[in-house]
């Protein structure tokens, strides 16, 4: 059985749709009705893996509050493990302010609450689920030394270390060093690299400098235009799958955690590619976050028309 680990955020998302994102200083009128939806870049690559056939534990900490409840209560509708969640009596569960556009695309603002107070002693009570699985997954939406200590731990029992380096930040090149496979959007590689990712020299010289940090895979999306996976091979473009879009929210979530699981089961990397393009693909073609995640038949069907 495929086994990953996520280590990273819970939030309840808050979904208003609106014509257009507001302007600085602008007000829109939205939707009437206003979304909660069980979400977190974390809880959002677990539910994917989960759904998608892994074995997966969900490492990260909710408040206690009736958003937290609800956050474990989808995780484990998922086949998620979700007792390595820490409840925060005296904190607020996450929360995204999600504003979504006609055509898609999303604003988004978080309030981390509870993922704030993530530390690395709470990844060293979890080393076991580390130490057994696959792969883990990480990103950003927590403090930085639980990030850090996730990858040492995954490292030090030869577990394969995926980071997803969202939101965009800055990153000490002990992480960078740790991670095998880096999967960030052009704004975090850019933001990483210090190179613009415009052109295909930008792109080398941005993936040549990350590389340099110890990276061997570099998989940058690329939103409707798809992702290129990045080795010592070279550069390697996969074309997004047409559809039409609705709601981007977790799109790039259903993409790493479909990569992840297909890597675990065995795939090539150009493979896993493919099955983090068509779960992303069919993530935006429904609303929310977590609900918009395909099963694992409904992968396998879009899979079979590329």
């Amino acid at each position: 059985m495929v086994r990953i680990a996520v280590i990273g955020s819970l939030n309840m998302d808050l979904v208003i749709r609106a014509p257009r994102i507001p302007k600085p200083g602008e007000t829109v009128l939205g939707a009437d009705n206003l979304l909660m939806i069980p979400g977190g870049k974390g809880a959002n690559q677990a539910y994917a893996s989960a759904r998608l056939g892994a074995e997966v534990a969900m490492i990260g900490r909710v408040g206690g509050d009736t958003f937290g409840e609800q956050m474990i209560n989808s995780l484990k509708k998922a086949g998620v493990d979700t007792q390595h969640i820490i409840h925060e009596t005296d904190a607020s569960t996450g929360v995204a302010l999600i504003v979504v556009e006609e055509g898609g695309q999303n604003s988004i603002v978080v309030s981390s609450g509870a993922n704030s107070r993530i530390t690395p002693s709470d990844i060293s009570q979890a080393e076991a689920v580390i130490r057994s699985a696959n792969l883990i997954l990480l990103q950003l939406e927590i403090p930085l030394p639980a990030v850090v200590k996730a990858a040492q731990c995954a490292r030090h029992h030869g577990v394969k270390v995926i980071l997803n380096p969202a939101p965009a930040q800055h990153l000490p090149t002990e992480l960078l060093s740790l991670t095998d496979i880096l999967i960030p959007n052009e704004t975090e590689t850019a933001i990483l690299s210090g190179y613009d990712v415009g052109t295909e020299d930008e792109i080398r010289h941005a993936a040549s400098g990350l590389r340099q940090s110890g990276i061997k895979t570099i998989i940058m999306t690329q939103g409707c235009r798809g992702a290129l996976l990045i080795t010592e091979n070279g550069i390697e473009h996969f074309p997004a799958i047409p559809v039409k879009p609705v709601d981007t929210t977790a799109a790039g979530d259903a993409f790493v955690g479909s990569f992840a699981v297909a890597l675990a089961e065995g795939r090539s990397l150009r493979e896993a590619v493919r099955h983090g393009n068509a779960a992303g693909a069919l993530t935006s073609t429904k609303q929310g976050a977590q609900p918009s995640i395909p099963s694992r038949d409904d992968l396998d069907k879009m899979l079979k028309t590329m």
